[in-house]
């Protein structure tokens, strides 16, 4: 009885490890819109936004290869929440002048 329970442990010990997934898309996006970002001179319109978006990439991409995978899947959606907006500042400005 005291092995099967061993090894009923060690099986669900290693199932758990098995289903955390790595936020690679998150991440890719987050990338995705952070040069969609400095290519609409986000880092001169906006550059408070911009900032925190290499910030949170940073953050995220540090922590995915520390394997923290849940909070670098949180940094890359902050990133790309703030590399949008900073694109978005960035468009919004640049319209603006050309009126």
């Amino acid at each position: 009885m005291n092995k099967f329970l061993t090894i009923l442990f060690l099986f669900l010990l290693g199932a758990c490890s098995l289903t955390a997934s790595r936020p690679k898309e998150e991440l890719s996006l987050a990338t995705a819109a952070f040069v969609a970002a400095r290519e609409a001179n986000a880092h001169i319109s906006a550059p408070e936004l911009f900032r925190k978006a290499e910030y949170y990439l940073l953050k995220a991409r540090d922590t995915y290869r520390k394997k923290y995978f849940d909070k670098a899947k949180d940094y890359a959606l902050l990133a790309k929440k703030f590399a949008e907006n900073a694109e978005f500042v960035a468009l919004k400005k640049a319209t603006l002048e050309e009126i």
